[in-house]
């Protein structure tokens, strides 16, 4: 039987960039966003407080 990965060896499955450029097409979608500055905007308030509720630590225990 194959091995089956769902990502490509060149990033790895944390830091995919095919994966996040999907990521971000389907957010814009799914707030309807018909601005790319206001997306932009929105999203990064989002990434923001996430990244402050985590602790806003840079680096994290693995």
């Amino acid at each position: 039987s194959a091995k089956v990965a769902h990502f490509c060896s060149m990033c790895g499955p944390h830091f995919c960039s095919m994966k996040i450029t999907q990521d971000v097409r389907d957010y814009a979608a799914s707030h309807k966003f018909k601005d790319i500055d206001v997306a932009v905007e929105e999203g990064m308030k989002e990434k923001a407080e996430q990244f402050r509720d985590q602790g806003a630590e840079i680096y994290k225990p693995v």
